[in-house]
């Protein structure tokens, strides 16, 4: 339960940033420029469906940021169950290292490297594609970026 609780934590983190970054008074008035997005459009949109989507998709990363910011959830996934494994590897490993790199700013650090090195592309990727400006491009890559730098920092510091 604990894991779930830090998990939505995680991804609503990418809500709370999204308030902030897209605000016109932020980056939202050149974003919406940039993506061709009018106020009338966001307006006529289901607000609720477009955030609960948003909470979900963003579940779902941190779901799978765990697995980048935790090196210990490697070394468990690496070790249990599999035949011929002897056990007291994965337990000798945890006593050794159970807590090592278990700290804000080690996840946030992955967590940058994962919105560097993943998001970022994907976003540049696409707008590439979609004929979308630069300033676009890191509009929507920065906001990404952050969040996965916060939501690597909360998954690492109390997972």
């Amino acid at each position: 339960m604990h894991t779930v609780l830090i998990l939505l934590l995680s991804a609503f983190t990418s809500l709370l940033v999204g308030f902030v970054w897209y605000n016109p008074k932020v980056f939202g008035t050149i974003w919406m420029r940039e993506s061709g997005v009018s106020e009338e459009k966001i307006k006529g949109g289901n607000m609720a469906l477009t955030m609960l989507m948003a909470f979900i998709y963003a579940f779902f990363i941190s779901f799978m940021l765990q697995y980048l910011v935790i090196h210990q959830t490697g070394a468990t996934s690496a070790t249990v169950n599999i035949a011929g494994i002897d056990p007291s590897v994965l337990k000798n490993y945890m006593d050794a290292y159970g807590t090592t790199y278990r700290t804000f700013r080690h996840g946030a650090i992955h967590g940058f490297m994962a919105g560097l090195f993943f998001a970022l592309p994907v976003i540049g990727v696409g707008a590439l594609f979609e004929r979308r400006s630069w300033k676009y491009t890191l509009i929507a890559g920065g906001y990404w970026l952050v969040t996965c730098l916060l939501m690597g920092g909360i998954i690492c510091q109390w997972m």
